[in-house]
Order: structure tokens, then C-alpha cells, then sequence
């Protein structure tokens, strides 16, 4: 059953981005950034299993950032797309700051969530810095590289900046993820084949992706200015 609510999120997930866009344009797609970041990172917490692999639930989630960033550098411009990855990066900071704020309160006689929110928000400083900074560095990239390869091909190709950008981008950041925040307590061998496992799920989602970038196009918002730099 998880591969479909894999496919549900998956849809939904990018279908609630293009309806930010429809409706409110890049003020939406910045705002879907910084709510799946945040959900993103809540999302990490649990664990499933998919196609044979023990992977977390936040990745749909922070595919979705990548495609924001895409439709931002496609249809407002790179400009737009680099405060895209600054909204997310704020986004991850304020969540951090104000949750581990509200682990500092203690919890009334009446409280039953406390033992929750505990467990729930708290974290590595080393894991949560890792994941800071690889999210950041890896959708900056990006963009650099999204619109690298439309300069190069001449605003021709749309999907393949699109998956070359983000597959890249991304799996090359769970590579890297998982080296700053676990070794040397797991060898480079087990870093390399966690890296590869949540490769295969990054490169499902950014497939995906494609066919919501194309339909953005045809949900155009009056602030948009395509092809805009």
C-alpha cells in the first residue's frame, strides 16, 4: 500500500504547488516552499518502507521544493528561484528555533501531547545542520544549473533541464547528507549504499515532477513574466 500513497502524495503534493501558482501566483509558489520544507522535515521523522528499502516520508515533500524552484527559474526567472531556496532555508531555521522553544515549556497536569512534541522535535545538532546546509546548497545548485542548461539549449527542452537539474541536484545532496551527518559512525561503504537507496526514490519523484512543470505553463497567474531573468 505504500507505493500507492506514494503515487497520492506525489499528486497531490504537486498539485497543491500549480494551484498556489494558478491562484496567487509567485507569491504561492514561495509560500508552498517554505510550508513543505517545514512539513518536510516533520514528514523525516517517520520511516517506511518502499520497494524494498527503508527510506523516511519527508522526500515527496522536499521533491516538491525542487519543482517550486524549477517553475520559479521557468516562469519569473532565476532571481525569483534563489529567493525561492532563501524562503526554504528561513523556513527551516524558524522551524528549528520555535520548536525546540516550545520543548522548553513545561507541560500543564492536563497536557498529553508533551511526550510527543519531545520526541517528535528533538534533534541532532549535527543531523539538522547537515540537512540545513545540504538543503540549501542543493537547490541552489539547482537553479544555477536549471538555468545553465536552458541558456545552453536555448530555452529548448524543458523536461530535460528539468530532470537533469534536480535528479542531479538532488541525489548528489543525499550523497553528501548523509557523509556530513554520519561519518566517520558509519563507513564510506554504508554511507554510499544509504546515498544509493534514497537516489532511486529521488529520481522516481523528479520523473514525476515533469509533467507538473509542463502543466504550469498552462496555469499562468497574471504576475507571471516567462522567460523572465
Amino acid at each position: 500500500m505504500n507505493h500507492l500513497y506514494l503515487l497520492i502524495e506525489i499528486i497531490v503534493a504537486f498539485t497543491l504547488l500549480l494551484l498556489a501558482k494558478k491562484f496567487f501566483g509567485k507569491a504561492g509558489i514561495l509560500t508552498w516552499i517554505a510550508v513543505a520544507t517545514i512539513f518536510a522535515n516533520i514528514f523525516e521523522a517517520k520511516n517506511i518502507d518502499l520497494f524494498g528499502l527503508h527510506l523516511a516520508a519527508g522526500h515527496v515533500m522536499f521533491g516538491s521544493v525542487f519543482l517550486a524552484t524549477d517553475i520559479l527559474s521557468e516562469y519569473y526567472g532565476k532571481r525569483a528561484a534563489k529567493m525561492g531556496v532563501w524562503m526554504g532555508l528561513f523556513a527551516d531555521i524558524a522551524l528549528i528555533i520555535c520548536t525546540q522553544i516550545c520543548r522548553l515549556y513545561a507541560p500543564s497536569m492536563a497536557d498529553s501531547a508533551d511526550p510527543a512534541i519531545q520526541r517528535l522535535f528533538t534533534m541532532s545538532l549535527r543531523i539538522t545542520a547537515a540537512s540545513a546546509v545540504m538543503f540549501f546548497i542543493s537547490n541552489w545548485c539547482d537553479v544555477l544549473l536549471f538555468a545553465k542548461i536552458r541558456e545552453i539549449t536555448n530555452g529548448r527542452y524543458l523536461w530535460l533541464r528539468n530532470n537533469v537539474a534536480t535528479i542531479v541536484c538532488n541525489c548528489l545532496e543525499n550523497f553528501l547528507f548523509y557523509f556530513l551527518a554520519f561519518y566517520p559512525d558509519f563507513s564510506a561503504g554504508q554511507i554510499f549504499s544509504m546515498g544509493l537507496a534514497t537516489c532511486l526514490l529521488e529520481v522516481i519523484i523528479g520523473i514525476c515532477d515533469t509533467p507538473f512543470l509542463y502543466l504550469a505553463r498552462r496555469l499562468r497567474h497574471g504576475d507571471e513574466l516567462e522567460g523572465s531573468r
